[in-house]
């Protein structure tokens, strides 16, 4: 994400970039992160390519396409989840967690059906992830609003 992609936007919106930007930095083994909103639309998301290089770090960049891959796949698994739940009372659902051979993917919710996705290195550190994603969600979830949500929409929309 570059501080270009925030011109124009709210201090709100910028603030979210910002810290966006910041659990990228501070969780070793991230790769990328998206925030969905309950609809399913992307909000905001990390670039990975900006991120690290590929070839500098060797990983790859996350899911194969773009960042609309990982909110797809984050809202297909907070819509799966919500469903289990529902089907267990099992109440709210917080946190999801994906391990696969070559990395993994959490989920959280943040607030009012948005999503906060990442997907992570193998060896990541499940609680250092866990923990900052929660810092974000703490951070993020009672400045997103209706207003902010269809502001960050329509960056997404003209920045692709």
């Amino acid at each position: 994400m570059t501080a270009t992609g925030t011109f124009g936007l709210s201090s709100e919106a910028r603030n979210l970039h910002w810290l966006l930007s910041n659990l990228v930095e501070e969780v070793p083994g991230a790769r990328s992160v998206a925030v969905v909103s309950s609809d399913g639309l992307l909000l905001l998301s990390s670039d990975p390519a900006q991120n690290a290089a590929p070839a500098a770090t060797g990983r790859p960049e996350g899911p194969k396409g773009s960042s609309a891959d990982l909110a797809t796949i984050v809202s297909g698994i907070g819509s799966l989840t919500l469903g289990a739940a529902r089907l267990m009372d099992g109440g709210g659902v917080r946190q999801t967690m994906v391990a696969m051979e070559e990395g993994s993917v959490f989920v959280m919710s943040i607030s009012d059906g948005s999503l906060l996705g990442m997907h992570t290195a193998p060896d990541c550190d499940m609680s250092v992830v866990a923990y900052h994603m929660a810092l974000f969600v703490g951070r993020a979830g009672h400045v997103l609003t209706p207003e902010l949500r269809s502001e960050l929409r329509k960056s997404m929309e003209s920045t692709q």
